[in-house]
């Protein structure tokens, strides 16, 4: 018995505290009628949580016990008979509505919930606190010809950089090709998105030349879930960044291709820099108002010709409207420069560059409210190349060399959120990735293709026409002689 010392050389003996629990004695059949109780409400949720699976199996189950085996079969044949003709006389709503949601639930319920926790814990997704074991929700999984969408609900204290950096873990754990998470509705979910086939494996056939361009969604080629993708030229800048063959030829075809029918029209002016002596450029000559390849003086020039412009511009619609509107007077005027870095860091001339850097400064920051757009390409994205990159809302990202160039185009973590630009194979040229200012998420792309051939017939078909009665043309004449 342990003692307790009171007093200095006293010790007074203490019984021990009884800490045992009462012992309830449970009748056997309360125990037993407990988990079939138990047993009865989980085949309950899952049969209700699995309906399509558990509805057609009673129905079937009932109409053999009622029917027989034969009106059995012939229902299979007449439900079968059914799809058959839905899915051969209108395909799209028959996958949309029919195939591709019994798809999803079947690679929910057999590829994804199967090694789902397993998969979450490895990732480092999943987490565990006081002894309990914590497993982000899988919500809903939706499929189409190219890969499965899910949305799941996300574990307190994540948020998606977190699912967007494990992306393509997560793709290689469930055995697919590529991951990508973005920012779903609701704040405490998450979107992934897993590719099965890649839609953009194969080239991209030039488009459609509309009669009046859709400025606000210009059609340049085919996102990664096989849709038209359009990119949006009113008020945004557009800074296209690839390595040597990566594709940035065909970002610039494609666009000015989709403005080919503005610039028949009058609508829209092209101003186009080609500072490799006009290889690039030159085919689509009669498109061009301005075309500038021979020497750095030259096309720092004509950019003071262009800053001129605006500013003129920018004077006539002050107080008017905040926002230019083109006609066939005042023109939506688009720089297209093929090598940027030639212009602000290669020129030997340090007067001619700097001038060249002040003018491309100035047409950044002022031009997008009067019409002014400036659309470049480069192969080093370096700041001491391009130092004004972030005025740029529009960045597109086609196959570079290092990990660390992502970024550079793209913005911070935008490799994390998987514009995987550096890991784009020589094989796809046009393939690349597109950034917008404030959308967290990049999209990846990939652009058309146009030949020599394509190029000299658009410009043969849609050559811009002279106009003289432009009003920026004779504001800028009265101004010189002044």
């Amino acid at each position: 018995m342990p003692l307790i010392n009171i007093i200095p050389g006293e010790k007074i003996p203490v019984a021990p505290m009884n800490v045992r629990l009462p012992a309830w004695r449970v009748p056997g059949w309360l125990l037993v009628f407990w988990w079939l109780a138990r047993g009865l409400l989980r085949l309950t949720v899952l049969a209700v949580r699995y309906w399509w699976l558990t509805t057609p199996t009673v129905l079937a189950l009932w109409v053999r016990a009622e029917f027989g085996g034969l009106v059995l079969a012939g229902v299979v044949l007449v439900v079968a008979a059914g799809c058959g003709a839905w899915w051969r006389w209108h395909r799209s709503s028959w996958l949309r509505f029919g195939w591709y949601p019994i798809v999803a639930r079947v690679r929910m319920l057999f590829v994804y919930r199967r090694r789902w926790a397993s998969v979450m814990a490895t990732c480092g997704l999943a987490t565990s606190f006081a002894g309990d074991r914590y497993v982000p929700h899988l919500l809903r999984v939706r499929c189409d010809r190219f890969g499965d969408e899910l949305t799941v609900r996300m574990l307190p204290g994540q948020i998606p950089d977190d699912w967007g950096q494990a992306a393509e873990r997560l793709a290689y754990a469930f055995r697919l090709r590529t991951g990508q998470a973005r920012s779903a509705a609701r704040a405490d979910r998450v979107v992934l998105r897993f590719v099965r086939r890649d839609p953009l494996a194969g080239v991209v056939a030039p488009l459609p030349v509309p009669e009046v361009p859709a400025l606000d969604g210009l059609a340049l080629g085919v996102d990664e879930d096989g849709h038209p993708y359009r990119l949006r030229l009113t008020g945004s800048h557009v800074l296209i960044a690839g390595a040597t063959g990566s594709g940035k030829g065909s970002v610039l075809w494609s666009l000015i291709r989709s403005l080919a029918g503005g610039i028949r029209s009058g609508l829209v002016e092209v101003w186009a820099f080609d500072p490799k002596g006009g290889m690039e450029l030159a085919a689509g000559v009669p498109l061009f108002a301005r075309f500038a390849y021979d020497d750095p003086d030259s096309m720092a020039g004509v950019l003071d010709d262009a800053v001129k412009r605006m500013r003129l511009r920018a004077a006539r619609l002050r107080g008017v409207t905040r926002q230019h509107v083109p006609t066939v007077k005042e023109p939506l005027l688009v720089l297209v420069v093929d090598e940027l870095a030639a212009l602000t860091a290669y020129i030997t001339d340090r007067k001619v560059r700097d001038r060249i850097k002040e003018s491309l400064g100035l047409l950044l920051s002022q031009g997008r409210a009067v019409g002014v757009h400036v659309v470049a390409a480069l192969q080093d994205p370096r700041k001491d190349v391009l130092p004004f990159r972030d005025l740029f809302p529009t960045r597109i990202g086609l196959r570079l060399t290092e990990p660390e160039q992502v970024d550079m185009v793209l913005g911070d973590s935008a490799r994390d959120r998987g514009a995987l630009c550096d890991r784009i194979p020589e094989s796809s040229p046009g393939v690349g990735f597109v950034v917008l200012d404030g959308v967290r998420e990049p999209v990846r792309v990939r652009f058309a293709y146009l030949t020599d051939d394509d190029i000299h017939h658009l410009g043969h078909t849609h050559r811009r026409l002279d106009t003289t009665s432009d009003s920026d043309e004779q504001e800028a004449a009265r101004e010189d002689q002044h």
